[in-house]
This record gives C-alpha cells, sequence and structure tokens, in this order.
C-alpha cells in the first residue's frame, strides 16, 4: 500500500486542515455567517433568534479544534498508535454534538 507521506507528513491531511483553519479564522472574526449550514438559509425571523457574531464565534472554535487535531494526524502520523483514527472520530463527534448544543443555548436570543 501506498501512502503520500513525504517525510513522515501526510500532506493532503494537512491541506485539509489549513483550509479549515482559514474558514475557522473567518468565522472567528464574527464574519462568515453564509458558511454556517442552516443559518444561511433560515428566514429573517428565525435569523433574530440568533446572536450572529457568538454563532459564528463557537462555530469558527469548533472548527479550528479539528484542524489542530488534523495538524497533529499529519505531523506525527508515524508516532501516533493504530487506534487514534477511532479517537479522532469519537473526538470530533464530541466536537460537532459541543457546538450544536452551544449553538442552540448561549447563541439563542433572549
Amino acid at each position: 500500500m501506498t501512502t503520500n507521506t513525504i517525510s513522515g507528513v501526510n500532506w493532503s491531511v494537512l491541506f485539509v486542515a489549513v483550509i479549515l483553519a482559514v474558514l475557522s479564522i473567518i468565522l472567528l472574526s464574527g464574519r462568515g455567517s453564509f458558511l454556517i449550514a442552516g443559518y444561511n438559509t433560515a428566514s429573517k425571523a428565525e435569523k433574530k433568534k440568533y446572536n450572529e457574531k457568538m454563532l459564528c464565534r463557537i462555530t469558527g472554535a469548533g472548527m479550528a479544534f479539528i484542524a489542530l487535531l488534523l495538524v497533529a494526524m499529519a505531523i506525527w502520523l508515524r508516532v501516533l498508535p493504530p487506534y487514534f483514527p477511532y479517537v479522532f472520530i469519537g473526538v470530533v463527534l464530541l466536537d460537532c454534538a459541543l457546538v450544536i448544543f452551544l449553538s442552540n443555548t448561549v447563541c439563542k436570543n433572549k
């Protein structure tokens, strides 16, 4: 089986991590609400129920965490234990659940 690793770094995973990092920077700045699925297609009345900047920042923080995990996985590919992809999937699912929970509680206008 061949891999696209040069000197131990998986460049395709690192490329995806860079894309996620750029998108998370846009979201962390409070802009980029058009990148959030569901929010960009909501009606104006539904959008008024949410704090847009807070929603962008929470989504960006969740995405930045996933990008950091991908960077760690790309750089330390040879050092990580063989079960790390399963741990990665579990952590990503927990991160997504946390982002969804915070989006529906903290970001709602009262």
